[in-house]
């Protein structure tokens, strides 16, 4: 997994509400074994016309909007608890999704493939929209270590992360390189 620690980046803007793992990346795309190649279908039904021409009001066909954080509407995440969403979003660009609800597994399946997902106020989440629509270019800070979230001096968010995950992501561990890390408190641990 890649590090992730302090990010600068613009972001995209999602405002629907309850999106399923079937709406990030539809079932008909489940038979790769490889996690190659996923984000070719992140969305892929809203992404695409049945002739695979991009829709051009679908947001992620919109230049303007680039980054590699994700804003989308509460309840992100829910229905079937696929792990090929948080590898669809990783294989797009997304590292942080931000949302004022995240389904569990969801959640658990972003955080285990290198995405920090943050879970913001109701309030905070619509400011945010408002920030982004305004200006597509506006640049939101990341800082992993600080648990902050920020977009200059107007927005200031603080998240909550298990330390556990902080720790993985810090350091781009899955949990075999988080157990192979501290192979040597182990062994000792073992010895006594």
């Amino acid at each position: 997994m890649e590090k992730i620690n302090k990010l600068s980046t613009t972001a995209v803007p999602l405002a629907m509400e309850d999106i399923d793992t079937d709406q990030i990346i539809p079932s008909r795309f489940l038979k790769a074994i490889s996690r190659a190649g996923f984000g070719d279908n992140l969305f892929r039904d809203w992404r695409y016309d049945k002739a695979d021409k991009p829709i051009p009001s679908f947001i992620l066909n919109n230049p303007l909007y680039k980054g590699e954080i994700l804003i989308a509407g509460r309840n992100f995440g829910c229905g079937s608890s696929r792990e090929h969403a948080a590898w669809a979003l990783v294989d797009y660009g997304f590292k942080v999704v931000v949302s004022s609800f995240f389904a569990d597994i969801f959640k658990g399946n972003a955080l285990n493939n290198g995405i920090l997902p943050i879970t913001v106020s109701e309030t905070n989440l619509q400011a945010l929209f408002k920030i982004v629509n305004h200006n597509p270019k506006a640049i939101f800070e990341v800082d992993l270590a600080a648990q902050s979230f920020c977009y200059k001096e107007a927005l200031n968010i603080n998240f909550e992360i298990d330390a556990y995950k902080k720790e993985c992501l810090l350091n781009g561990y899955d949990d075999i390189d988080y157990l192979l890390s501290i192979k040597q408190d182990i062994v000792a641990y073992e010895s006594l």
